[in-house]
């Protein structure tokens, strides 16, 4: 376990990072063989991206690539003000990032709210700067879309899982960021800034050390998703 901070940085505060990438990226996906970076021409068009952040990267991305009509995955950071971070800094809680997945996925064979029904029922998104035993802003729950059909699938999808959680009888409410991705956070607040990929050895973690750190695992709730009104 690393920093403790669990309140945000301020912007002014956070560290000043760098201009360019802290590594070079692996060419390929070590499990699916894809790019880890865009552009991702499919065969009915282009892939569409998420941003989703549910505790430690390792374990999240491993969730995510599994998934059916998933072009890609890879772990970065994100929602924070320090540009290019190291992991170090990000877990000093001077960045601000979360520890994100990006989810490139084929739109033609998936769903912003299929892939958003996996994000609701592998983590506790009420627990606000944690997620289980990892404490600091790094792990906190945090979706970040990009087009206005995942907005409208995470307002839905969150809405639906609050009703979940009550008839669970949890009493905390959601605190899971819900952000437009992009922009400069430092200087607008409502914006996620961009994705800035983690050190080589972070991705795919879990598919070269299999007996790795990992807390993952279905919270034993079910996000109701339904046909689109």
């Amino acid at each position: 376990m690393w920093g403790m901070r669990t309140t945000m940085i301020d912007p002014g505060k956070a560290l000043p990072g760098r201009d360019i990438p802290v590594s070079s990226l692996p060419a390929r996906h070590e499990v699916l063989g894809s790019s880890l970076t865009a552009p991702w021409s499919l065969e009915g068009g282009e892939a569409s991206v998420l941003y989703l952040a549910l505790g430690c990267f390792w374990g999240a991305e491993r969730i995510m690539w599994r998934l059916p009509g998933v072009h890609t995955t890879a772990v970065g950071y994100m929602g924070g003000y320090t540009p290019h971070p190291t992991y170090e800094e990000v877990c000093t809680g001077r960045t601000g990032h979360t520890e994100t997945v990006l989810v490139a996925y084929d739109p033609a064979a998936t769903t912003a709210e299929t892939l958003l029904k996996t994000f609701w029922e592998h983590h506790d998104p009420t627990q606000g700067m944690r997620q289980g035993p990892d404490v600091g802003t790094q792990y906190r729950s945090a979706l970040y879309w990009t087009t206005p059909e995942q907005h409208d699938a995470a307002t839905r999808t969150y809405l639906a899982f609050s009703e979940v959680l009550r008839h669970a009888g949890k009493t905390s409410p959601i605190t899971t960021e819900v952000l437009a991705a992009g922009g400069d956070r430092r200087d607008n607040p409502d914006v996620a800034g961009p994705f800035y990929y983690a050190e080589a050895y972070h991705q795919q973690y879990l598919h070269k050390n299999p007996g790795g750190y990992c807390t993952h695992g279905a919270n034993g709730l079910t996000c109701p998703v339904g046909p689109r009104p």
